[in-house]
């Protein structure tokens, strides 16, 4: 998967992506309910998009200082209203002080970057205390999809995503502690598999249906895909699953 390509994708998408993020606002309640006990003066959003999260930090912590970065520069200029720093920057080489912030936020943004040095990054920029909160998409994501294109041709259709255990191992090599995955399958319904493929496309996200190849596909295959995902319809629509891994941690005092 090339970060190139994810960054055009992801600053192509900047004004689309609030009227279709709906996988990104149930998921971003989900983290957030996890963090209850926590009472954070200093926050990184990192990897932020159009800052539907930093609404909802602020109106959690309203004393907080709240800091938001993200890797296309579309996103950051459409985050944060003004109202909270944006920067442009790569949550793999994050350009703040070690021991910055009190909570590291993600919210599905570690699935486009390599775990390992995304999460060296979040544990330097943590103070001593802080708390890791991430959210990932974890291998089951867009499964019928996957399915529907299943011998189609010589190509996986949809990006392999890296197991949900890779997070939390990194986590441990980092020195972090307390360390907790939660896994939820999550599913959303479509009138028809276009209108999946435009919201995918629509959230910057079509790069989960992995790299672009020459040449179109011919019409008797798409009407495969079609016939094949239609198969699978329930009363709610077209489903497509996307499973979710949320990664907390903790950095130790000492």
């Amino acid at each position: 998967m090339s970060k190139q390509a994810v960054r055009r994708s992801f600053d192509r998408a900047a004004t689309s992506y609030d009227a279709a993020a709906t996988l990104q606002r149930q998921v971003c309640h989900l983290l957030l309910g996890t963090l209850d006990a926590t009472a954070p003066a200093r926050i990184l959003d990192a990897g932020c998009g159009t800052g539907h999260a930093l609404g909802l930090l602020a109106r959690r912590w309203p004393q907080a200082r709240i800091a938001a970065a993200d890797f296309a520069p579309a996103m950051v200029a459409a985050a944060g209203g003004g109202r909270i720093p944006g920067i442009c920057a790569d949550i793999e080489s994050l350009p703040f002080a070690d021991a910055s912030f009190d909570l590291y936020w993600s919210n599905l943004s570690f699935q486009w970057c390599d775990a390992g040095r995304g999460i060296g990054e979040a544990a330097r920029v943590l103070a001593p205390g802080g708390l890791l909160a991430v959210s990932s998409l974890a291998p089951g994501t867009l499964a019928e999809l996957d399915s529907a294109f299943a011998g189609t041709d010589r190509h996986r259709h949809v990006l392999a995503l890296p197991p949900a255990d890779d997070l939390a191992a990194a986590c441990v090599d980092f020195g972090l502690t307390a360390v907790r995955l939660i896994h939820q399958t999550l599913r959303i319904h479509h009138r028809e598999l276009r209108s999946l493929l435009r919201e995918l496309k629509a959230l910057g996200a079509n790069q989960l249906l992995g790299p672009r190849r020459p040449g179109l596909m011919g019409r008797q295959t798409w009407q495969t895909v079609e016939q094949r995902y239609e198969a699978m319809r329930e009363t709610a629509g077209l489903p497509a699953t996307f499973e979710v891994v949320l990664c907390l941690a903790t950095k130790p005092t000492s």
